[in-house]
């Protein structure tokens, strides 16, 4: 279960930061030595690094990606696709999302330079009507998705509806 997490780990971090050596360097400031033990499973970060790491994520999406890990425990071959599953489950959730009224989206199209390429987020809310307990999925992407959502005749719900899977899911940074 530990691998498949850290799979998933990777390619949030490789989706958003310039490489993993930055990201361990400058935001967890660990040791390239202290973070590959951890990758092993022979290290245990320390709570702030762990938070570090679950900010990468939102709520919802750490609760997924535990579920999709621990998918791994009774099916051993699905370790294999672990980044792929857990892609394709979000993009699916998120369409099944967009169809209540309780569901908000929103592309925010400031850039964020990523050192490789800029990317844009896309923000989908499920509300229910409680401060602070909505789940939230996100998914960066590549800046020049968004001219492609902007060019769809009806607009960012029917490219989610159409194209979002597809798109992302397809984007995995890492090789498993």
């Amino acid at each position: 279960m530990h691998q498949a997490l850290v799979l998933i780990i990777l390619d949030e971090i490789c989706t958003k930061f310039p490489s993993e050596d930055y990201f361990v360097e400058k935001c967890l400031q660990l040791t390239k030595e202290e973070w590959q033990e951890w990758k092993e499973g022979k290290k245990v970060l320390n709570q702030e690094a762990m938070q570090r790491i679950k900010g990468l994520f939102t709520d919802y999406e750490w609760m997924l990606m535990q579920k999709v890990a621990e998918q791994t425990m009774f099916f051993p071959e699905k370790q294999y696709y672990v980044v792929q599953q857990f892609r394709r489950l979000k993009a699916m959730i998120a369409k099944k999302w967009i169809e209540t009224p309780y569901s908000t989206t929103e592309l925010i199209t400031k850039t964020v330079h990523s050192g490789i390429q800029d990317i844009v987020t896309l923000k989908i809310s499920l509300s229910y009507g409680e401060w602070g307990y909505d789940d939230i999925l996100t998914f960066s992407m590549p800046a020049y998705i968004s001219k492609k959502i902007e060019c769809s005749s009806k607009g960012l719900l029917e490219w989610v509806n159409r194209d979002l899977e597809d798109t992302y899911v397809e984007q995995t940074k890492i090789e498993e």
